[in-house]
């Protein structure tokens, strides 16, 4: 049987909010697998057991850049130790010069972005430079380039945590700012259910199944219950699927919205800054102890 820290026991409440002794029993039932506790917290508590989905895990910003015409549009996230770099105004000028270098240049990737000119160097001789006199490490980590197919709508939120870039052929400006906020708001994975990964699903089916077990509803009902977890499940994390915010009913979709004005999403994008990164948390109190007993080694 896998030895179960507190090390383990303690990320696995990071990512669930779930209570100690819990998390360890579900890293004990998994065989210390992390992703199977975090399954089985699921199954137990709900929901409320995938917390770590939605928390930022790093700091930095997001550019964005658009064209007056709203034909071409990019955007980047470039990340930082703490949010006080964050809001230094030479780090937010280096996310606004990346974004446009990404609409004029169209690099393919990040190192091809670094290797651009910027300034009297590179970028990446731009970015050193800016470690050395800050004191703090940076790096870009993604960045995309959108060429319209309708129009390309852009919202920033946040103070630059989270950036939307929605193309949306038909309907007005004002639809696509609404749906750019509702992105932003919302944080659909995915278009339509065509564009979510199969092994979340599979993971909302498993989840289902086991919790019906647990409830005592029939063998013969677990499918069907099944079946109706994961729909649910793809209404809330696909775009055309969800509820729209500003909804004055409280139940119009985007699909319906988009319908209703003639109108449809040829793409989007979000960041989030520091979305899906393990951010380290420091651990005061075990550093001075360390510190200390070092110094009387």
């Amino acid at each position: 049987m896998a030895e179960i820290t507190a090390s383990m026991v303690k990320e696995l409440r990071e990512r669930t909010d779930a209570p100690m002794m819990e998390c360890k029993k579900a890293l004990a039932e998994a065989g210390g697998d992390m992703a199977k506790a975090e399954e089985i917290l699921r199954v137990k508590l709900g929901n409320k057991a995938s917390k770590a989905a939605s928390r930022i895990a790093a700091e930095g910003i997001v550019g964005v850049s658009l064209d007056a015409e709203g034909g071409l549009a990019t955007i980047v996230e470039v990340n930082c130790e703490t949010d006080f770099v964050a809001k230094n105004e030479d780090f937010l000028a280096l996310a606004r010069n990346l974004a446009k270098l990404v609409a004029d240049k169209a690099p393919v990737d990040v190192a091809a972005l670094s290797a651009l000119p910027l300034g009297d160097g590179t970028v990446e001789s731009t970015r050193l430079a800016l470690v050395g006199r800050i004191g703090e490490n940076m790096s870009i980590r993604r960045f995309a380039r959108m060429q319209a197919t309708g129009r390309i709508s852009s919202y920033v939120h946040g103070g630059s945590k989270i950036g939307v870039l929605v193309d949306v052929v038909g309907g007005d400006a004002e639809l696509g700012k609404d749906l750019a906020m509702h992105i932003a708001a919302s944080k659909p994975r995915s278009l339509d259910a065509g564009g979510v990964d199969a092994e979340l699903i599979d993971a909302e089916r498993r989840i289902a199944i086991e919790k019906a077990r647990e409830a005592g509803k029939p063998e013969g009902m677990l499918e069907k219950i099944a079946d109706g977890t994961v729909q649910k499940y793809l209404k809330e994390v696909t775009l055309l699927g969800q509820v729209f915010v500003k909804a004055e009913d409280g139940k119009q979709t985007i699909e319906q919205l988009l319908k209703g004005k003639g109108a449809k999403v040829a793409q989007f994008v979000l960041y989030v800054v520091g979305e899906g990164i393990e951010k380290k948390s420091a651990d005061f109190a075990a550093e001075v102890a360390a510190t200390a007993a070092a110094a009387r080694g």
